[in-house]
């Protein structure tokens, strides 16, 4: 099974809940977690959030309220959500989405000080495509 490691959790359940805006996953180690969309969007594992390669990560804001339109599975590793602003090229493995769920704390953290950084808040709109420098919101971290 490719993404997973010998012996790694695998979900035993997923379920939607859209009025909280939040996926939960139970794993087959009794490990639960209710990880919020947005979380899920501005981590997405995409190219388009991601970038190519270090320091080319392009920071997502105004992603509060992003919904969760779609899950469509991916082999027995993963699944594509398609998120309510159009985003759905992130494939999220089961080892992808533990460490979403177990390090929640940490990522909202770091996302707090990227926005901080680059003089932003959450709920700011995107920079339009194709706006390459972002004011500093791709620099490294």
């Amino acid at each position: 099974m490719a993404g997973l490691k010998a012996g790694s959790p695998t979900p035993q359940a997923l379920t939607v809940h859209g009025k909280s805006r939040v996926l939960e996953v139970v794993f087959s180690d009794g490990a639960a977690f209710r990880i919020p969309f947005e979380l899920m969007r501005v981590y997405s594992p995409s190219a388009e959030v991601k970038g190519h390669g270090p320091g080319q990560e392009v920071l997502q804001t105004g992603k509060r309220d992003v919904a969760l339109e779609g899950l469509e599975p991916i082999g027995n590793y993963a699944v594509k959500p398609t998120f309510s602003d159009g985003h759905d090229t992130g494939i999220f493995t089961w080892e992808y989405l533990y460490e979403l769920g177990q390090q929640e704390a940490a990522l909202w953290a770091q996302y707090e000080s990227r926005l901080a950084d680059a003089g932003v808040d959450r709920d700011a709109p995107m920079a339009p495509k194709g706006h390459d420098h972002g004011g500093g919101a791709c620099g490294s971290h």
